[in-house]
């Protein structure tokens, strides 16, 4: 009998990392959201700058995915960037630069003529925004994030 140890397991947790997405039809996507939600999160779309209603929002609580209710940034890694987004420097759940653990994939973009990295939800594959390397300490980054695919639960005191 072959064992193959690790690889096996990788198997496994690939398997069941597939299992435990969440991939609803065109139709089902815009009943459950509004048509600025869809647009921005089934459609790549980007809210208008300076217009979201987390931009500032200092609260202290989860944001998770207005399509799936993934937990994805926590309010204490939001910070002002000045660039019309919310913004945070890591994704919940990292631990140093692994994102292994986190609620978000990282994807190059490549329309509308420029290279980024397009940030999106693991378990729905919903557009969350992009991420530049531009951020403050400890991390450098900027996730630059719409609001419009965000839900924000405060804090239980």
């Amino acid at each position: 009998m072959l064992h193959f140890g690790k690889t096996n397991s990788l198997l496994d947790n690939a398997e069941s990392l597939t299992k435990s997405k969440l991939s609803l039809s065109k139709t089902d996507w815009q009943k459950k959201l509004t048509p600025e939600q869809f647009h921005v999160t089934r459609e790549k779309g980007t809210e208008a700058p300076f217009s979201g209603i987390y931009l500032n929002n200092k609260e202290t609580g989860m944001y998770h995915c207005v399509c799936c209710d993934s937990p994805l940034f926590s309010s204490k890694t939001k910070y002002c960037s000045g660039t019309g987004w919310p913004s945070f420097f890591e994704a919940h759940g990292t631990t140093g630069s692994d994102e292994s653990n986190s609620g978000i994939l990282r994807r190059l973009d490549t329309s509308s003529g420029r290279t980024r990295m397009e940030v999106i939800c693991k378990k729905c594959e919903a557009h969350l925004g992009h991420v530049f390397p531009d951020g403050p300490e400890p991390t450098g980054q900027r996730f630059c994030i719409n609001s419009v695919a965000l839900k924000f639960k405060p804090s239980e005191h």
